[in-house]
């Protein structure tokens, strides 16, 4: 299926995408799992000690490929996000500074876990990166990237935000036609020409940022090439003898895929 077209499926039916994700085996187990154990935690070394747990957190903020990194992840713990000079606020991963605001030991202490942003509210990012993550192996890196634009896009600030995210960065670069070796420009000269080619965008207006991730997809699916889909076929008509569905049956047809009835 195109990307364009398992986007707006997805993302048009997103509550009850989410839902059939939720009730997936693996997710429903470490989900729960998580919401049973996470207030015994009073300690960064419990925390981390818990893999399982520690695990399933990391996965909701994106952070899965750095699960095994604990000392690392300590020491952003432990210095926290007051002091400008930590290494929470040195990093450019946006996921790890979000990460660190969320499990805010150094603020709260043996409370920490027991914050309403470290309980259902982790479990709740952890169904939408698996929602995400099975997507893209579904329907291709497009729609994995544009799912995650949507989710991220209310928390721009400038253009350094976007170049400071390679998903994001990928993103933009695909939908204002800028080439790969763009990247490689000065960051300055590059923020300059996003902050140019974005203004007026509002990404905190629905309908802009739908636009937006439209143009995306029309030219992912341009730039690599996708061949014409059966469903994508059905959906859009191919001539005066080609039968059409609605895109009711159609998400259907997408959560089939996901396994819901």
């Amino acid at each position: 299926m195109s990307v364009a077209l398992s986007y707006r499926l997805i993302s048009n039916n997103l509550d009850r995408q989410l839902e059939i994700t939720a009730k997936q085996g693996s997710v429903k187990l470490e989900s729960e799992y998580y919401l049973e154990n996470y207030q015994s935690v009073g300690s960064i070394d419990e925390f981390l000690e818990n893999t399982r747990l520690f695990t399933t957190a990391m996965k909701a903020f994106g952070l899965e490929e750095m699960a095994f990194a604990k000392g690392y992840m300590r020491k952003i713990l432990e210095e926290g996000m007051s002091d400008p000079r930590s290494l929470g606020n040195r990093t450019t991963d946006p996921r790890i500074q979000e990460f660190a605001r969320a499990f805010d030991f150094e603020s709260f202490g043996d409370l920490t876990m027991k914050r309403t942003a470290t309980g259902q509210a982790v479990v709740d990012k952890f169904v939408r990166q698996q929602l995400e993550e099975t997507a893209g192996v579904l329907d291709g890196e497009g729609v994995r990237l544009a799912l995650y634009f949507e989710r991220m896009a209310g928390d721009i600030n400038s253009a350094y935000d976007i170049l400071a995210d390679k998903a994001m960065s990928k993103v933009v670069r695909t939908a204002l036609g800028l080439p790969a070796a763009f990247s490689g420009a000065d960051i300055d000269k590059q923020a300059a020409v996003i902050k140019e080619r974005l203004d007026g965008i509002d990404f905190t207006d629905p309908q802009a940022l739908q636009q937006f991730l439209t143009r995306f997809t029309a030219l992912w699916d341009a730039t690599e090439n996708v061949a014409s889909d059966p469903i994508l076929t059905l959906f859009a008509g191919g001539g005066s003898s080609m039968p059409t569905i609605s895109l009711d049956l159609a998400m259907s047809l997408s959560s089939l895929r996901l396994g819901g009835a």
